[in-house]
């Protein structure tokens, strides 16, 4: 790694004042060093060089600017970097505020970032604090919901960046506030074709707000309606009978041929979570049972290759067709458990963990053995694949 001598020169080289092809090999030097653990480490040593480096992001050189952002999405990739880029660095207000200049070249970047900051709870604080002083939640879900907002950046990034805040019980507040309409506007977005991660990330907003049982009615009611939204992505164009049609919500009932189920199993298996959770109470359980969620289910389970989405599917199953819980244990996140059955629970889990991987690894091969049995199949007679691929 470089010595102190080294680190002070490349230091000099990161001024306005320096010739700009000296800046550009330092910038590109740097994200390079940014690239892998051991730099990323060295550079959290050098909080100089980072507010250097930071101090570029408003450059007038494009090239400049961009390896600046792409180092920093690299540090804050790493969380031993957090404190050190929030706190000394101080890259929150810039940041929020070069995200709302619907005229910014890098706001991907600057979403991105962000997101990355707020993974882990002590930083997200930090970040949803000063978040509310510069610009407000409200803001940025304005801007999250408004198409083409910057039409220099697609803002993606910034559904993780709900997902994560959502981890916080003051930003779950501010979503789950019946007069601000905040869900009601992310929840188109569960069916966004165009970014798997803007969908992924409202689907995880929702998750995270159903952890807050005490909503679950509303979210239920005619008022939201979240359920059509949840259960759409995981159903199919499979042919159900007239009785479990007519008791599924309109927007389910009589799918077409063509329906096809959400593609990434990361979505799918965050629906059937968000799905589980609001079976956590008694009112959810009937009201997932009244609106005949199970036909759904089935035919999805029978669908379902991943392991671990079907495992999801399968705990929700059981509790819709299980019988209800006593009195008294209604709601299940209210349940106390004692200490030596929760550990046994928590070895059952981690033992079903296992298996699921090695079911997981299974079903994997099974699949590339098949592949190469069509590749072998397509081959042209007398020709092996390997010399088809060649020609």
């Amino acid at each position: 790694m470089l010595s102190d001598s080294e680190a002070a020169e490349l230091l000099s080289f990161l001024t306005p004042s320096t010739r700009p092809d000296v800046k550009g090999h330092t910038t590109e030097y740097i994200l390079g060093l940014s690239g892998h653990r051991d730099g990323c480490r060295f550079l959290r040593s050098k909080p100089d060089l980072l507010v250097a480096l930071f101090a570029l992001t408003s450059d007038p050189s494009v090239a400049i600017v961009k390896d600046c952002y792409h180092i920093f999405i690299n540090l804050s990739a790493d969380e031993t970097l957090h404190q050190v880029l929030v706190t000394d660095v101080k890259v929150l207000p810039v940041l929020l505020k070069n995200l709302i200049d619907p005229e910014y070249l890098f706001s991907d970047q600057i979403c991105t970032i962000l997101s990355n900051l707020t993974r882990h709870e002590k930083t997200c604080k930090t970040v949803f604090k000063v978040l509310q002083e510069e610009l407000g939640l409200a803001q940025l879900v304005e801007i999250f919901c408004t198409e083409g907002y910057n039409k220099k950046a697609k803002l993606h990034y910034l559904g993780p960046l709900l997902s994560n805040l959502t981890q916080l019980p003051d930003a779950r507040n501010y979503m789950l506030d019946k007069d601000r309409c905040v869900v009601q506007r992310l929840l188109p977005f569960t069916q966004f074709q165009a970014s798997a991660v803007r969908k992924g990330g409202v689907i995880g907003t929702l998750r995270n707000c159903c952890f807050d049982y005490a909503h679950h009615e509303w979210l239920l009611s005619d008022a939201v309606d979240i359920l059509p939204f949840l259960l759409l992505p995981l159903a199919g164009p499979e042919e159900l009978s007239e009785e479990e049609n007519e008791g599924l919500p309109v927007d389910l009932q009589y799918l077409p041929d063509d329906k096809k189920r959400e593609e990434d199993p990361d979505i799918r298996k965050m629906l059937l979570e968000t799905l589980f959770l609001l079976t956590a109470t008694k009112h959810g359980r009937r009201t997932l049972k009244e609106k005949n969620v199970y036909p759904i289910l089935r035919e999805f389970h029978r669908w379902e290759k991943d392991a671990f989405v079907g495992a999801a599917c399968e705990k929700l199953v059981q509790v819709l067709i299980g019988d209800e819980p006593e009195q008294g244990m209604e709601n299940l996140m209210e349940v106390e458990i004692p200490e030596d059955v929760e550990e046994k629970l928590k070895a059952a889990d981690a033992k079903e963990q296992e298996e699921l991987e090695s079911e997981q690894k299974r079903i994997q091969q099974e699949e590339d053995e098949e592949e190469e049995k069509k590749k072998k199949n397509s081959a042209p007679e007398g020709t092996d694949g390997g010399q088809q691929e060649g020609l």
